[in-house]
């Protein structure tokens, strides 16, 4: 989500002060944030080099520019949201698309398992 700030907002922000102890954290040794981080169940693991030896790169497959035909309301509201408005499109397009086709994949699989012959076999077992 982008989150848009004004001027004012700026203004407003610097007078709140956070409840950070910055020279707390600063004074943490690595071990002291390492011992941190192994405690905190939320935390990712720690990467090594060993990790870093056995990671995929994985590069995201290409988009394909199309031309689509979109009611003006529609585009301007995502383009009321802000920069990205193409990607945030392609967001909820992509939603859609797994949500049917999980469905689909379960139609199907449930047609499948009721092939004539199953339903034949079924009849002669009552």
């Amino acid at each position: 989500m982008n989150v848009r700030r004004t001027f004012a907002d700026t203004r407003s922000l610097a007078r709140h002060r956070g409840k950070t102890g910055w020279a707390r954290v600063a004074a943490l040794t690595d071990r002291d944030i390492e011992e941190a981080v192994a405690s905190d169940p939320d935390a990712p693991p720690i990467t090594d080099e060993q990790w870093f030896r056995n990671a995929t790169l994985v590069m995201p497959e290409r988009k394909v520019p199309v031309s689509i035909r979109i009611d003006r309301e529609i585009l301007e509201w995502f383009k009321r949201q802000g920069r990205g408005y193409q990607s945030r499109m392609h967001a909820v397009l992509a939603a859609y698309y797994r949500a049917h086709s999980t469905r689909e994949h379960a139609r199907k699989s449930r047609s499948e398992r009721n092939t004539p012959r199953r339903r034949a076999r079924k009849r002669s077992a009552k």
